[in-house]
């Protein structure tokens, strides 16, 4: 079978999957599905298997983390007014393309998914803080980087022919 079929069919399984744990049994954990299917689409977009894992996992979280910096920087810069959320956003921009110089964070794309999963989770989730949301996001992008890499292990088993 062609690879774009079989990861049509790995990817949608899992998919089936991967929402009812979210839905279920990690809902307990403010762990978001959301969050887990950017990083699944970030694992491919950094080429899979493990590379594709690591960086994703890497860079998300690092991301994640200097999101929720900004976050926490608004209040101190609200002398600001209106500007304090824009500066404390490109502060934080800076610093992720700042960090890519270092080869771990080089892959400056996940990192900005990274920081937009924590800030949607902040912005959406009722009474969610900064502090609050780190550890369901990179938890989120932990399994969903993981589910990435199964799909992709599956489909490359459904490309193999038939022995």
């Amino acid at each position: 079978m062609s690879l774009l079929f079989a990861l049509a069919i790995s990817i949608g399984l899992l998919a089936v999957v991967a929402t009812w744990l979210f839905l279920g049994p990690l809902a307990a954990f403010q762990m978001q599905v959301w969050q887990a299917f950017v990083a699944w689409a970030s694992f491919f977009h950094n080429g899979g298997k493990t590379d594709g894992f690591v960086k994703t996992v890497v860079c998300m979280s690092f991301g994640a983390l200097v999101g929720m910096a900004s976050v926490m920087l608004i209040g101190p810069l609200g002398a600001l007014g209106g500007l304090a959320a824009p500066v404390a956003v490109g502060i934080g921009a800076a610093v992720i393309v700042l960090a890519a110089h270092l080869p771990f964070l080089s892959t400056i794309p996940s990192s900005v998914y990274g920081f937009a999963t924590v800030a949607g989770l902040i912005l959406l989730g009722k009474d969610m803080t900064p502090t609050a949301a780190i550890l369901p996001t990179i938890l989120s992008i932990a399994v969903g980087a993981a589910f990435g890499w199964v799909s992709e292990q599956l489909a490359g088993k459904l490309t193999k022919p038939a022995a």
